[in-house]
């Protein structure tokens, strides 16, 4: 009987699974009501006097080999389960991670942002859909003014007072209605025209225009702020001015940059003359300073707006605007690396 004991003890103690049926089988079969252990104790009455001690050390040897087998393995399971429920199954083979990427368009808006926060100009925002004040009115075009027609504008069929801003100026009106000079200050967004859409125009596109408002500012401090953009923004210093007309500048130009015709890109880009306009600038209108009552017989300033689509197309040599919006993975994978 001692012997048969005995060799129970091994097999318990040698007992392995990682199976939670089989632990419970083995469970039952030492531990269970009609166990191996229970027949061992109901025999003990029919053992000798002399055999009872050693009897009863083996067969409690038995119980708590059975006993601590149970219990290391079920902490064993259990430490494996919560491993993976946090985890994974950390035998799994690895799987690559797929990385997203930013918007050519953010990247570079960024990149136009941290240029000129670099000499002063912090960043100010407004909202998409405006009133007709802050959009025309307040930047010396008043109602029924033709330089209204420049820009093809969306209007709220509702209410004809309201539409999508047709530029970041609105912004600007905003800001100096609400501060006062010395104003140092790029708006950049996201704006919409009623324009034909092509590979050079398109009805949604995105500005950053700037603002700077202070005493004795002259248009060779224009000129120098934007030579220092295209120098930090391209590498290139051969910017022009060609007169041109905006309502809320006085005089005012177009911003053009030399970008040489080195691909077939450029080409089509410039059209065949190396030059791309980026963008309008000039000295503010002292009425748009008057309608947002700062004195310009004390202050004047200037402003300039840029296009970032055009200026993406230049960096990233891309012919064609509509692939900004087509919203293509193959195109936008190829900015994983400017993340």
């Amino acid at each position: 009987m001692i012997d048969k004991i005995k060799e129970y003890i091994g097999e318990a103690q040698s007992f392995s699974t990682e199976n939670k049926e089989e632990l419970e089988a083995f469970r039952i079969k030492f531990l269970g009501k009609k166990g191996i252990l229970n027949d061992f104790f109901a025999e003990f009455k029919n053992v000798p006097n002399d055999q009872k001690k050693e009897f009863g050390q083996f067969t409690n040897a038995l119980k708590n080999a059975a006993e601590e087998k149970v219990k290391s393995i079920v902490e064993t399971l259990e430490s494996k389960e919560e491993t993976k429920g946090v985890f994974g199954d950390l035998t799994r083979a690895a799987e690559p991670v797929l990385i997203g990427s930013r918007h050519p368009i953010s990247i570079v808006k960024n990149q136009i942002i941290d240029i000129f926060a670099n000499i002063g100009f912090n960043v100010s925002e407004g909202p998409e859909i405006e009133d007709d004040w802050h959009n025309f009115t307040a930047l010396n075009l008043p109602e029924y003014h033709p330089a209204r027609d420049m820009q093809d504008t969306f209007f709220i069929q509702t209410n004809p007072d309201v539409l999508l801003r047709t530029h970041t100026s609105s912004v600007q009106v905003r800001y100096m209605e609400n501060h006062k000079p010395p104003i140092r200050t790029i708006s950049p967004g996201r704006v919409f025209r009623n324009e034909a859409i092509s590979s050079r125009s398109h009805c949604i596109f995105h500005q950053v225009e700037g603002l700077y408002i202070d005493k004795d500012v002259s248009f060779a401090d224009l000129k120098q702020t934007l030579l220092y953009f295209t120098k930090e923004m391209f590498g290139k210093s051969k910017i022009r001015l060609r007169p041109s007309y905006f309502p809320f500048t006085e005089p005012s130009a177009e911003i053009d940059i030399y970008w040489g015709l080195k691909t077939e890109t450029d080409y089509r880009i410039t059209k065949g003359t190396g030059w791309l306009e980026i963008g309008g600038c000039g000295m503010v209108d002292p009425n748009v300073l008057k309608n947002c009552d700062i004195n310009p017989d004390e202050y004047n300033g200037f402003a300039f707006g840029m296009g970032v689509e055009r200026i993406a197309m230049l960096l990233y040599q891309i012919g064609d605007i509509r692939m900004f919006y087509e919203n293509d993975v193959r195109f936008l994978e190829q900015f994983k690396a400017n993340i």
